[in-house]
């Protein structure tokens, strides 16, 4: 068949959409992990870690929209990379991305068994877990368009949730709790909370990867993703002073046992209503839908990213296929979840969030690059959309990706080693047996 004349992505989502997906992708980590970096650095250390990471992600937001908006691909960093610095970056940025989009996801899985299994203990964890990654890659499959008014529709109850949340809290805050040993491990803290400070909006840049499908993407894009940003960067405060506010930090990373919990709201509401009120066992509920927004939004993302990179036959070309019927890239799809599933299975939750985190770091790093790169080489490239306080912006996220980057390196060496393992086998791969790829404007 002439691959001219074969299926492509489908324009079909609006702006509405893309604000959806944008906080579809990012708002599980409001509902849990994050107040494990309590444990870390106290309130005053993931505090200023979750500054410096909301400065991060404003000027990466802004700097990434101007590469989408140019270049509207649903490779995302790959296709930036490879146009800015040659194909072998462009390979490693698109592998690190899929890298990214494809572990976070089993962690999510998991939670999301955990959330259904206080209602049906009969029912194993992995089991929910697996069924979950069935019925949503599916979902996936049958039609973009379908995924994103779902995504649509639970991130705005889960949103909605989150509100509420605050609501019911924040009459009961008081600033003594927020100065409660606010610093239970020194400086180092801040460093070693980092990592759970990004987990409160890792994946907002899979807005990228649908570029493609929008309907005037240079348009589009830049409302998406301003609009996104700005609920998150609202939500993420609100969550982070609300929750800690009611009693103080160690409330919410400890149960009574004095194990860690994952459950940061659950466990502040129960300090304001008791947990035998009709309140609390509806933020338990509801608050499925924002795990579910995730785990949707991101298997949405790395189809597009894995599809880009088989397109290219920078990956095995079936991935790059597009189904006929649907227009969905379906075979992309299937094996994500299938490596998915196989990462769920080793039970290492924590250390797949890690090595997710470490793919995410290496595609900002890249990505900043890229678009200095870009505007120093192509300066008449058309930009519909250009980054504000340029070159300051991405000179900023650089920076900070940086150090987050070498933080998460020295507390996390052994995932770190997998991690670049993993991209070093790969390139290396690419390198000698991959195609000669170009990126011509």
């Amino acid at each position: 068949m002439n691959p001219e004349k074969e299926p492509g992505l489908k324009r079909t989502l609006s702006p509405l959409m893309l604000w959806g997906l944008g906080v579809g992708y990012v708002i599980s980590g409001m509902y849990f992990g994050w107040n494990l970096g309590l444990e870390k650095g106290g309130t005053l250390g993931l505090g200023l870690a979750t500054l410096l990471i909301i400065l991060l992600y404003t000027t990466f937001t802004f700097s990434y929209t101007e590469l989408a908006c140019a270049i509207p691909k649903a490779g995302g960093g790959f296709d930036y990379a490879g146009r800015a610095l040659g194909p072998t970056w462009g390979f490693v940025a698109g592998m690190a991305q899929t890298i990214e989009f494809i572990f976070a996801p089993p962690a999510i899985a998991f939670a999301i068994g955990a959330y259904f299994n206080l209602f049906f203990p009969q029912i194993p964890i992995i089991s929910i877990a697996i069924a979950s990654y069935f019925l949503f890659t599916a979902l996936n499959a049958y039609g973009v368009k379908a995924a994103a008014i779902f995504e649509l529709t639970i991130t705005i109850l889960a949103v909605g949730e989150l509100l509420l949340f605050a609501g019911i809290t924040l009459p009961a805050f008081e600033l003594k709790h927020l100065q409660s040993n606010p610093l239970p491990h020194g400086w180092s803290g801040f460093f070693a909370a980092i990592p759970f400070a990004i987990w409160f909006f890792l994946g907002i840049e899979g807005v990228a990867n649908v570029a493609e499908e929008a309907i005037n993407p240079q348009k589009t894009i830049l409302i998406g993703f301003g609009s996104a940003i700005l609920t998150l960067v609202l939500l993420c405060m609100l969550t982070f002073f609300s929750s800690i506010g009611v009693n103080g930090w160690e409330s919410i990373v400890y149960q009574a046992d004095g194990s860690l919990s994952d459950s940061p709201l659950p466990l502040a509401l129960k300090h304001v209503v008791g947990d035998s009120n009709l309140l609390y066992h509806l933020l338990i509920s509801v608050g499925l839908f924002g795990l579910i927004a995730s785990f949707n939004g991101i298997i949405l993302a790395a189809g597009r990213s894995t599809y880009e990179l088989g397109k290219v036959k920078a990956a095995p070309p079936f991935l790059g296929r597009v189904h006929s019927k649907f227009q969905t890239p379906t075979n992309a799809l299937f094996i994500n979840m299938t490596l998915g599933i196989m990462a769920l299975l080793t039970g290492k939750t924590a250390e797949i969030i890690t090595i997710s985190v470490f793919g995410a770091l290496t595609l900002y790093l890249i990505s900043m690059v890229s678009i200095l790169a870009l505007r120093r080489n192509e300066p008449d490239l058309e930009r519909p959309f250009k980054t504000p306080f340029f070159p300051y912006f991405p000179w900023i996220a650089l920076i900070i990706a940086a150090i987050s980057m070498i933080s998460m390196m020295y507390y996390n060496p052994v995932q770190a080693g997998i991690y670049f393992l993993i991209l070093l086998g790969t390139s290396i791969i690419y390198r000698f047996f991959g195609p000669k790829l170009t990126h011509k404007p």
